[in-house]
């Protein structure tokens, strides 16, 4: 009898691999929940729009939270006076530097002019803004030219 009982006399000689499939499944879904979790510890920031937002390889970033905090590669420092140091001596190690400027859109034009200006006092000449990116706007044909919102999505 194929699916029946066997004899007690006989040795077990196949393996069941369906409970080693799914505590591989069930470890799977932990490793992915967690890592989730790990990986999102920013600081939320909610970046300007932008139809053109592409990403860009960050080598040095810079990050003005909108409660006045900046943050470079990374790490909180005191004030944006301590831009000018870290990007000197990151333009040292790398004379190709890319900066990338990522401000709140909560942030005044005035800080983000001015971390600007520290950066091309440090000689960083490849600086980029952060954006997040959106639906290219549509082209509307017309005297006008411009362009129109997206239509809503049905």
């Amino acid at each position: 009898m194929a699916g029946g009982a066997q004899d007690s006399d006989d040795a077990i000689t196949g393996i069941n691999v369906t409970p080693l499939v799914d505590v591989t499944l069930v470890l799977l879904i932990i490793f992915m929940v967690t890592a989730k979790l790990i990986v999102s510890q920013s600081v939320p920031l909610d970046l300007p729009k932008a139809a053109s937002g592409t990403e860009v390889q960050v080598v040095f970033s810079v990050v003005l939270a909108a409660d006045g905090t900046t943050q470079i590669d990374g790490k909180t420092v005191a004030n944006d006076d301590a831009i000018l140091p870290a990007a000197k001596d990151a333009h040292i190690k790398n004379n190709e530097l890319r900066a990338v400027i990522k401000a709140d859109s909560a942030v005044p034009h005035g800080r983000v002019i001015h971390v600007l200006d520290i950066l091309k006092q440090a000689q960083v000449s490849k600086i980029a803004f952060g954006v997040s990116p959106v639906p290219p706007m549509v082209q509307v044909p017309g005297p006008g030219g411009g362009a129109a919102p997206p239509a809503p999505k049905k």
